[in-house]
């Protein structure tokens, strides 16, 4: 962005790569961005092991790794205990001395991330990916202490966005869903974004010609893929409708054997865990993109399947209507409504004029949330914090050394 001043800016993440997730993929791309554009960046994250800082790519942002656990909830996700790590943030924002803090979520990182910068007068910005559903999966409770558990994990979000001088959120929904828990304040819309270019490949070419299906993400609880499976048992039989699914997650032995259960774990392929250009690959192949999660802020594989030029059908939940036209890039269909998913497929895969129109209007939807635009936004928004705490401290100086000039000694 023209006219910014490159700053030093700390990025605390509770998960980064090699973690996968939206939230993860988003810090990286966000401190990568940044780093390019010649700002001086650090991470502050979980280690997968006790470790100190990694250099990470020369020219990109510096990673400081802390001190983390393993929960026994989830085979890759570590979290930092904050009286473990307050030793080592204090060290490091001492010594970096940051134009701003940013902030990714309210856990052990962020928490003390913030109440650190805050003793020294160091604007925070904060960013949320959270819904507590995105956790209860992991831990199946009866419903009376699911509630019990939102209320709370709410309560202890916004107890330390409260603490921030600007918070943002991927959508309008997501805006809305902070102000709805009860924050105020700053709360600002800024897409996650993408790399456009990166998913702008043509189709791949086949050797068989049977529609294929694709869904991208976690294989947990809140992502319903087993909506999917139900709605795939449903499609006619000819021409058989193949369904790939990549990722991995808690529910991927559950929904292999629900697959087996249905009589369409032949028309089912699980990848698991791929490589960056297999996931670009799995997006050129396919007819139809399907998202049926109900606690998706913004669904960074849905905009990268409309990037890729795919029509999409996704549930009419969260923050998916904010990317899914129906009629025009897609279809919505009411959450868990298996009959109403594959009546939304069948359509769409019955007919490949509409297929390719709605895959155009799917690119045209998303050309907004381009990554280049998102990192203007917050070399903005990092600007007008610093701006801000300069002003503050100097008016909070000037007020000290003025004072006994105005009282005539």
């Amino acid at each position: 962005m023209l006219g910014v001043t490159p700053q030093r800016v700390v990025i605390g993440a509770d998960t980064y790569p090699p973690d996968v997730n939206g939230a993860a993929n988003f810090a990286y791309r966000l401190a990568a961005g940044l780093a390019e554009r010649g700002h001086d960046v650090h991470v502050i994250c979980p280690a997968p092991q006790d470790a100190g800082a990694d250099p990470g790519t020369p020219g990109g942002p510096t990673v400081h790794r802390l001190t983390s656990y393993g929960t026994p909830f989830h085979p890759t996700f570590r979290f930092s205990v904050p009286w473990r790590i307050r030793g080592s943030v204090t060290r490091l924002l001492d010594r970096l001395a940051p134009d701003v803090v940013h902030v990714q979520s309210h856990f052990g990182v962020g928490r003390t991330l913030t109440a650190a910068a805050r003793r020294r007068g160091v604007p925070v910005l904060a960013t949320n990916h959270f819904m507590p559903e995105n956790l209860i999966g992991y831990a199946p409770l009866p419903d009376r202490l699911a509630e019990a558990f939102c209320r709370l994990a709410w309560r202890d979000c916004l107890r330390v966005f409260r603490r921030a001088d600007i918070v943002t959120a991927p959508t309008p929904r997501a805006v809305r869903l902070l102000r709805d828990q009860g924050l105020n304040g700053t709360i600002l819309p800024v897409s996650c974004g993408l790399d456009l270019r990166r998913f702008a490949q043509p189709p791949a070419t086949r050797t068989d010609e049977s529609p294929r299906l694709l869904f991208v993400g976690r294989l947990d609880a809140e992502k319903n893929v087993d909506v999917l499976l139900r709605a795939l048992a449903l499609l006619p039989p000819r021409p058989p409708v193949t369904a790939e699914i990549v990722g991995d997650g808690s529910r991927r032995a559950d929904l292999e054997e629900l697959a087996r259960a249905l009589g369409v774990a032949d028309r089912v392929v699980f990848h698991g865990l791929v490589t960056d250009q297999e996931v670009l690959d799995a997006y050129a192949r396919c007819d139809v993109f399907c998202m049926p999660g109900t606690a998706e802020l913004q669904s960074l594989a849905t905009m990268e399947a409309m990037a890729a030029g795919k029509p999409v059908v996704a549930a009419d939940a969260m923050a998916l209507p904010h990317l899914v036209r129906p009629g025009v890039n897609g279809l919505l269909f009411p959450p868990g409504d298996v009959t109403a998913l594959a009546a939304a497929l069948g359509l769409i895969l019955a007919d490949p004029e509409t297929r390719a129109r709605m895959g155009e209007a799917s690119r045209e939807i998303v050309a907004r949330h381009d990554i280049a635009a998102t990192l203007d936004i917050f070399e903005s928004l990092y600007q007008e914090a610093a701006q801000t705490a300069q002003r503050l401290q100097g008016v909070a100086s000037g007020d000290r050394h003025e004072q006994p000039a105005h009282s005539g000694r």
